[in-house]
């Protein structure tokens, strides 16, 4: 999943004003009647419900305004050129690339920002006469429409965030809850970009949850895969923390459990405090299947156990999901 775009804008150039005298049937002398030329096109960035990645339409590397038409004569302003609008999923932080501060974060559906505003047209010849310049045969050009670069850089809005070590099982998780396909297999940071998928239960209940790849110590300074990815967690209300139990593990619960927890930590942004419901995985394999319970107590909160594989526990993950967001009772 595409999670930044790079995008270059062009506001439309101003119509230039005309230059026209009135020319009629026994009025040999008419007066200037030379229209001004038309404003040219706006850009709009607006957020649309309809979107939840850039991968959900063709994003354009440049996109430019319509320009304003010239102005005509017998006193008719020209056509205002067409704006154009870039529609982008909500939760996209609009910045400036180059000087790197953030103009708008459109973080509800429907926001929108006027990036950039059209030149004026130019005034045609009819503007310039007065008392001493009655024939004035000149006009303006128009204004050139500005330009700017903008980075657009998505904070997924979700549900619920999978968090943990690296091959916590995440991936594992969002395919068989969803109709997501991330990439799966036995080795870390297999998740290189976040993923979406819609979790859907009786009762028509669904709620939208996001795989963020792995943390590993240090990841709010940048390392692995560093802060890029954390950012993704900000929007969630929930977090759902996986916690691999299986002896293949290359850290036992506790310690895996600790260290993505000073990560969240760390990284701050209310992180902290955010609701969180931990789950030990891989509950088909050693030594959960010799009736073997590993190790990971954590006060006031309950640890629950699943097996993406075999779909242990995950029914009940769920309904106890969407009833930890309001969305309907463990019972549904």
């Amino acid at each position: 999943m595409k999670d930044e775009v790079v995008v270059e804008l062009k506001a439309g150039d101003g119509g230039a004003g005309c230059v026209s005298f009135r020319r009629e049937k026994y009025i040999p002398r008419g007066g200037p009647d030379g229209g001004d030329g038309g404003k040219g096109g706006d850009v709009i960035i607006v957020a649309d419900d309809t979107l939840t990645t850039f991968d959900d339409q063709v994003m354009p590397r440049s996109l430019s305004a319509e320009n304003g038409r010239y102005g005509e004569g017998s006193n008719r302003t020209g056509r205002r050129g067409e704006d154009v609008t870039l529609h982008v999923p909500p939760g996209t932080l609009v910045i400036d690339e180059e000087r790197g501060h953030l103009l708008r974060d459109l973080d509800e559906p429907g926001s929108s920002v006027l990036i950039l505003e059209g030149g004026q047209g130019g005034r045609g010849n009819r503007a310039f006469a007065h008392a001493t310049d009655r024939t004035p045969r000149r006009a303006e050009p128009g204004a050139p429409g500005p330009s700017r670069t903008v980075r657009l850089s998505l904070k997924l809005i979700a549900d619920v965030g999978l968090v943990g070590w690296p091959n916590a099982g995440k991936s594992t998780l969002l395919a068989h809850v969803s109709s997501a396909n991330p990439k799966v297999a036995s080795y870390p940071f297999t998740t290189l970009t976040p993923h979406l998928g819609i979790v859907e239960l009786p009762g028509y209940i669904r709620f939208i949850v996001a795989d963020i790849p792995g943390l590993i110590e240090g990841a709010h300074e940048g390392t692995g895969l560093g802060v890029r990815f954390l950012r993704h967690v900000e929007r969630t209300r929930l977090l759902l923390h996986l916690v691999d139990g299986s002896e293949s593990a290359d850290r036992d619960p506790e310690e895996a459990y600790r260290m993505v927890r000073e990560e969240l930590v760390a990284y701050g942004r209310g992180l902290e405090d955010r609701e969180e419901v931990v789950v030990l995985t891989k509950a088909d394999l050693p030594p959960f299947a010799n009736d073997v319970k590993p190790s990971l107590s954590i006060p006031d909160k309950e640890v629950r156990r699943i097996s993406a594989v075999t779909g242990e526990g995950l029914t009940e993950l769920l309904r106890f999901l969407a009833e930890r967001l309001g969305l309907g009772s463990e019972e549904t």
